[in-house]
């Protein structure tokens, strides 16, 4: 039975822990939590469609008005906080650290299956599996989740299979950003150093400059938990690096998700480790025209999508660029059942068309 409790959020909102066991990367006793968004009474959601959003680095899901707007497309709408990460965290545990992205497919698969599990009262009892899943992903979990759904996809019946239907990406981590030095002899050292001395720290949390812009007690709008979110971000250590370019590289190859992706990001870049009015308008953490560069990987149907003025959280964005991101969600959204029904039907011709040449 799936033991639903009171989340940090408050009213509407409930988390499940769930249960890892033992850390592959050896710190111990690891969970994942799953947080849940219960509508008012009176609001009846869509039949089958489903929300899934997976956090950044030095992240965690706290975006209400994000609930909301898909709430507000008849969407259900769940947030995963990923081992080690927000409310997962636990003592003895270092915040974000892991030497695999591949290991997040643990409890990326569990939640999956607890949410159709969960769309089961309304699904006549078929276990969830007409329910419709949207994956939307910020940053390091807009590289985490096409890794994970490209390895959905090679199972058998695909990520459709699965009950995905399509990727929303804010931002992803598609590159190195930096000089060319680090995406090329930076990267040798981060793979060897990473082997031997994961735990050993590569930068430090010293950049302040996007938290000040966001957090309201600085320069920002937004109310949040900064020990699971701090102002400077969490250290960035060797074997998490290491996976991270693994992951990069994995995905630059090629990937193919089997969905239609919306690839959401700002227009413009500009760095700064510390606060200067600038970066409200900005993203000052990634290279957006690596974005650019790299987002055709996914492999099906990708739009990309600048959106001028908006923040590397173009949902955190000021309030013009943050409702552009939005419209460009909900048209994303509005679309997809079209091309859900295209692509039954042209699976279905195909298999019919196998059916007869065998």
């Amino acid at each position: 039975m799936t033991t639903w409790r009171a989340d940090v959020l408050g009213e509407n909102y409930e988390q499940h822990t769930i249960e890892l066991g033992s850390d592959p990367d050896g710190e111990g006793e690891i969970v994942a939590t799953l947080v849940r968004y219960v509508p008012p009474k009176g609001t009846v959601p869509a039949p089958h469609s489903t929300a899934l959003y997976i956090h950044g680095y030095s992240d965690y899901f706290f975006q209400r008005h994000l609930a909301d707007r898909f709430a507000a497309q008849g969407y259900r709408f769940y947030a995963l906080d990923l081992r080690k990460c927000g409310r997962s965290q636990r003592p003895g545990l270092t915040p974000h650290f892991v030497t695999d992205l591949a290991l997040y497919d643990e409890e990326l698969n569990e939640a999956l299956r607890l949410i159709r599990k969960d769309a089961e009262g309304d699904d006549a009892g078929d276990g969830g599996a007409g329910t419709r899943v949207i994956v939307a992903a910020h940053s390091t979990g807009g590289l985490i989740a096409p890794l994970w759904v490209d390895r959905l996809n090679r199972e058998p019946g695909g990520a459709r299979g699965a009950g995905i239907r399509g990727l929303v990406l804010n931002s992803p981590w598609l590159d190195m950003q930096g000089s060319w030095w680090l995406r090329s002899i930076g990267t040798a050292a981060i793979e060897a150093v990473g082997r031997v001395q994961p735990m050993r720290i590569a930068q430090d949390a010293k950049f302040d400059g996007y938290g000040t812009s966001l957090h309201a007690d600085r320069k920002g709008e937004w109310e949040y938990n900064l020990d699971w979110k701090p102002h400077g971000g969490y250290p960035a250590r060797f074997g998490w690096l290491r996976a991270i370019r693994r992951g990069h590289f994995s995905l630059q190859r090629g990937l193919d998700v089997g969905v239609p992706a919306l690839i959401l990001r700002s227009s413009k870049t500009w760095f700064s480790p510390h606060y200067v009015s600038e970066i409200d308008s900005v993203d000052c953490v990634l290279d957006v025209k690596q974005i650019a560069r790299w987002a055709g990987c996914m492999g099906n149907r990708t739009l990309i999508v600048p959106i001028p003025g908006a923040r590397h959280d173009v949902f955190l964005s000021q309030k013009g660029a943050r409702e552009e991101a939005f419209r460009e969600l909900g048209e994303f959204l509005s679309w997809l059942p079209a091309y859900d029904g295209l692509a039954r039907t042209a699976s279905a011709a195909v298999s019919t068309s196998t059916a007869v040449v065998s």
